[in-house]
């Protein structure tokens, strides 16, 4: 699974952390975004699963740190509930400018309730889904209720929450009053799915009651039975990812592509868009791409850069089969590889021919008790091996089309 760690700034000149991944055998069928519950962050082990879930559905998933929170700048007590959901929406529109805009939100607790908002502002999104969500934000306040009238009267108290200090101000909580998640639900007019415990005690099942009786059709619940409200059971984390892609088909703009198969060595397909290109090669599924600068996504190795990997393994397999028949110590191949255009004067080889020619620079490096003599006819072995050989001689492509379909 190919994953990309990113910088994005939010509409205050913050920079919140985020990490996007992608499938990891073909071109994302849908973005989607995922909100962290109150005071968590995107690297909970429940937020990490279900994002490694989703993408093996085939989903694209960023999640990302609230402001002050994580790794992201800023400080928590200037926070509140609505610069929460102004992170959402800023992160969906770097998605949409950068890559894809959203068709999928998930929330997690107080995530939940702010993808729910957040929604009403992103025409993009189509599916919405909560996970033990509050029906109203004022909700969390009972995680520092011994406070509230300290931070109301003071201006602002030092709170502990899940064992971790944190400073509240009284705008925090007159923030969260001014939103009513359920005079909101009506309107939204997205598709909606409510995942619960019956069991959660920090969020109570009557808080999805309460969203599902708010909220108009197509709205959907999942009763989450066992698990806890944070979902540290990875078996739950799991399912609910699952459940969420497979309820999520029926509502999203999902091009469905047929597998890729072939009675050759390899079949290799690309899209009508970008340079995304997925390759079948016996049994193993991978993609290939460019970089970024000049076009493309950069969810797989380029072109030149599987000619290096594959003359590179051809290579460290070559070393290990004739080191084992030798019975020689060679413990550990690595081969550093670089591909350039040389003029032939550069490369020793005269004037002629004209042009640049293709020049790769191997070096191996031979961990082992290996002598010097050893050592040489590794070198010269290296020369062998087949990926070396057919790049030294003469090919033949022949190329012929397919009868059309």
């Amino acid at each position: 699974m190919k994953s990309l760690r990113l910088r994005i700034p939010n509409r205050n000149g913050l920079t919140l952390s985020a990490v996007l991944e992608f499938p990891p055998t073909s071109p994302p069928l849908a973005y989607a975004m995922f909100a962290h519950c109150f005071t968590c962050g995107k690297n909970l082990r429940a937020e990490r699963n279900i994002s490694l879930a989703l993408t093996q559905e085939g989903f694209a998933v960023l999640r990302f740190d609230f402001a002050g929170l994580g790794e992201s700048e800023g400080e928590f007590f200037d926070t509140n509930f609505s610069t929460n959901v102004n992170d959402i929406v800023d992160c969906a529109a770097y998605l949409a400018r950068e890559y894809e805009a959203p068709q999928m939100l998930v929330g997690h607790s107080l995530g939940g309730a702010g993808v729910l908002v957040a929604a009403a502002q992103l025409d993009s999104v189509k599916a919405i889904a909560t996970i033990g969500a509050p029906a109203d934000p004022t909700h969390v306040t009972h995680l520092f209720a011994a406070m509230e009238k300290r931070i109301m009267e003071d201006g602002e108290a030092s709170v502990s929450i899940g064992g971790r200090p944190f400073r509240i101000k009284r705008q925090f909580l007159e923030d969260l009053k001014r939103t009513s998640i359920t005079e909101l639900l009506p309107s939204l007019r997205k598709a909606l799915l409510i995942t619960h415990s019956p069991q959660d005690r920090v969020v109570g099942i009557d808080n999805a009651r309460d969203l599902y009786i708010a909220a108009k059709h197509p709205k959907s619940y999942l009763s989450l039975d066992g698990a806890d409200h944070l979902l540290m059971d990875k078996e739950d984390s799991l399912y609910v990812a699952n459940m969420i892609a497979a309820w999520s088909v029926r509502y999203l703009h999902l091009i469905e592509k047929p597998p890729l198969l072939t009675d050759k060595q390899a079949v290799i397909r690309t899209g009508a868009k970008g340079y995304t290109t997925e390759i079948v090669a016996g049994r193993h599924s991978f993609l290939a791409d460019e970089p970024r600068s000049v076009g493309g996504d950069d969810l797989g190795p380029t072109p030149y850069d599987l000619l290096l990997a594959s003359l590179g393994a051809c290579t460290g397999m070559t070393l290990r089969m004739y080191a084992d028949r030798k019975g020689w110590d060679l413990r550990e191949v690595r081969v550093h590889l670089e591909h350039s255009k040389e003029y032939p004067a550069d490369a020793g080889l005269g004037e002629e021919p004209k042009g640049k020619l293709d020049h790769i620079e191997r070096v191996l490096e031979l961990e082992g008790e290996l002598d010097e003599s050893q050592r040489k006819r590794l070198l010269q072995i290296a020369d062998r091996c087949p990926v070396h050989r057919t790049l030294h001689s003469t090919i033949i492509i022949s190329t012929t089309l397919s009868p059309s379909r």
